[in-house]
């Protein structure tokens, strides 16, 4: 299975601007620029869809792994927060913020699923950087 994406960038990196578009085409020449990156700007970047990425991946990964356990989830509300060193241009850590609503489960089964997918989902064993987790059983 392959999936592909798009990024045409044009003009200087400051003053520049680009577009990326998916496969699926949900983003569909999305604007990205340097202050959306480095500032406030309205526009996606880089490190947000990795935010997004990493958060929707871990969710799936985690419902497989209580799937697999016999627990199915009512909720899975994740973040993550991609944290960028600007003066290195490194990315330096992802944080995911874990809300799970399962029935039927105990803090230690649910803290074990929850470290699984933290540690196995596909995005994080890609990603070269400092994951960490608080995860919270409602």
């Amino acid at each position: 299975m392959k999936r592909t994406a798009n990024a045409v960038w044009n003009g200087s990196l400051k003053e520049g601007e680009g577009k990326l578009t998916t496969q699926s085409k949900v983003l569909d020449k999305a604007q990205y620029c340097f202050n959306s990156r480095f500032g406030e700007g309205k526009s996606t970047n880089p490190d947000e869809l990795l935010a997004a990425a990493h958060a929707g991946c871990f969710a799936m990964a985690l419902s497989l792994i209580l799937g697999k356990e016999g627990y199915t989830p009512d909720a899975l509300e994740v973040s993550s927060e991609v944290t960028m060193d600007a003066d290195k241009l490194e990315l330096t850590g992802s944080h995911l913020t874990l809300k799970a609503k399962i029935p039927n489960i105990n803090q230690d089964k649910f803290m074990e699923c929850a470290n699984a997918a933290k540690d196995n989902c596909p995005v994080s064993k890609a990603l070269s950087l400092k994951i960490t987790m608080d995860a919270t059983l409602q």
